[in-house]
């Protein structure tokens, strides 16, 4: 029977085939290239350990009796390795027996062919699992746009709601990437940055008067200060019907009372624990405290997390200098904060004072700007960088807003 022969076509995926049996590595080799895929072999597991540290397969055929380090060991190996675990890795054995194929299984093993095998179980097989991950890997990224999508677009509300709320909130993210930086918490260490990013978005319904004086500590009649104390029960209950988010969730739910509860994860304790130390240093720091001084009255009321306060000992708010300019609409940019409110001429609010602007806020005020038949200036603080030439001081510019 003449050889069939390669088909010119892209590759189907980036196989490694490893057996101590030369005959059984150039039968697969063959097989799998007639295919459309591309192939790696080898007849030793430490060599193909090496190889796929350097460059990861998308799935493994596996031998289990051979010399150096059997199968079984050079599974355990790969499952033991952050950067190779979800490889795909089916046995292809010999050994028929039950108690062989479970232990294939139980070390890490997705699938297990008998030999002798047959070309098409074999394809199938291998068929099978590099379709399984890649469907998995588009589920997740369409889980992953979907929750940016709504996570963009609640950050959105609270910036157009109340842009204290978005600069409060962005300096607490600030504070918690800082803990999570330093103490290395390498899991899921999105969960406790979008649990920063959201913590406050409870306020929202917060008068934003109220919300000032209870950021600040200042004094609340008993309904406002109950107003303020179930904001993260009700940021909480935005996020928990959200897949993925609810361990956001109960950390934000947890930021004022942090003390373990029946059923909470350790991350969401963890989290809820981060979330309390960042929003009480900010709080001081938005009253003028200095960080050091801050820190020092945090760790006298012994409520906090030591090593979480160790990590802050070296924190250093972001303190950017800025200049208030007026600009035209057109010379807008993403980033840029309003200094003023910005209002119609029949005095309607278009934007509130403190906005950071985003494409579609400056899309807002370009459209208000066109519908009034002309172009007007709006006053914006941007950052000026040390040794940078000053930008055109508000004082030298004339002009009112829309």
């Amino acid at each position: 029977m003449p050889p069939l022969r390669v088909r010119s076509q892209p590759h189907h995926g980036n196989i490694m085939v490893v057996d101590d049996n030369p005959a059984n590595l150039r039968l697969l080799e063959d097989l799998l290239r007639r295919h459309g895929y591309e192939v790696r072999s080898f007849p030793r597991g430490r060599l193909a350990l090496a190889a796929a540290d350097q460059e990861p397969p998308d799935l493994i055929l596996l031998d289990i009796n051979m010399p150096e380090m059997s199968g079984y060991e050079v599974c355990e190996r790969l499952k033991a390795s952050e950067r190779l675990s979800e490889i795909p890795v089916i046995f292809i054995s010999a050994l028929s027996a039950l108690e062989d194929k479970v232990k294939g299984f139980r070390t890490g093993g997705v699938d297990y062919i008998s030999k002798p095998f047959q070309f098409e179980e074999v394809l199938a097989r291998v068929e099978t699992h590099l379709k399984l991950p890649r469907a998995q890997r588009a589920e997740r990224d369409l889980l992953e746009r979907t929750l940016g999508g709504i996570v963009g677009t609640l950050w959105g509300l609270i910036q157009l709601t109340s842009p204290k709320l978005a600069l409060r909130s962005g300096a607490i993210r600030d504070i918690v990437l800082w803990i999570t930086k330093r103490m290395e918490i390498r899991d899921d260490p999105w969960q406790y940055e979008l649990a920063a990013t959201l913590c406050l978005a409870g306020c929202i319904a917060l008068p934003e008067e109220v919300f000032e004086r209870a950021y600040r500590g200042q004094d609340l009649s008993p309904d406002e200060d109950r107003m303020f104390r179930a904001h993260p029960d009700r940021g909480a209950h935005l996020l928990s019907d959200i897949p993925r988010l609810e361990v956001v969730a109960e950390m934000i739910r947890g930021q004022q009372r942090p003390e373990p509860e029946a059923g909470v994860t350790e991350p969401s304790r963890q989290g809820a624990h981060m979330l309390h130390l960042a929003l009480e240093l900010d709080r001081r720091i938005y009253r003028g405290v200095t960080v050091s001084c801050a820190l020092a009255e945090l760790e006298s009321m012994g409520q906090f997390d030591a090593h979480m306060l160790h990590a802050l000992r070296s924190y250093s708010p972001t303190r950017g200098m800025f200049e208030v300019v007026r600009l035209p609409i057109r010379e807008l940019r993403a980033g840029m904060v309003l200094e003023k409110d910005v209002l119609s001429n029949g005095g309607n609010l278009i934007l509130k004072q403190e906005t950071i602007l985003t494409e579609t806020w400056i899309e807002r005020l370009e459209n208000f700007a066109t519908a009034l038949g002309a172009q007007k200036l709006v006053d914006v603080r941007i950052p000026r960088l040390h040794g940078s030439k000053s930008p055109t001081p508000i004082h030298n510019a004339s002009g009112t807003g829309i």
